[in-house]
């Protein structure tokens, strides 16, 4: 099965309580709590925005996937990966 991950950064999304949320109420498998809820994005950004962001917790994503990312490698690797994720698609 593959692992479902966040449509606007990448996220994995392991467990439920990770999921965002529809207007309704409803959990949404796309993307995670930090992105959308109720339906609607949290961020209005560009990817670009989306990318500094995340590159913010390269550090913590190191020591949970067991990488030595550097800040500048992390930001490369999205902007090669943040294109094929629904929300940034064109």
């Amino acid at each position: 099965m593959e692992m479902k991950v966040c449509q606007s950064c990448g996220m994995p999304l392991r467990e439920e309580k990770e999921f965002g949320t529809n207007a309704d109420g409803s959990k949404n498998e796309e993307y995670c709590v930090y992105c959308y809820q109720g339906g609607r994005f949290m961020q209005d950004c560009t990817m670009e925005e989306m990318i500094a962001h995340c590159a913010e917790f390269t550090d913590e994503f190191n020591k949970g996937a067991g990488t030595n990312f550097t800040k500048e490698e992390a930001i490369a690797g999205m902007r090669e990966y943040f294109p094929q994720l629904k929300r940034w698609k064109k």
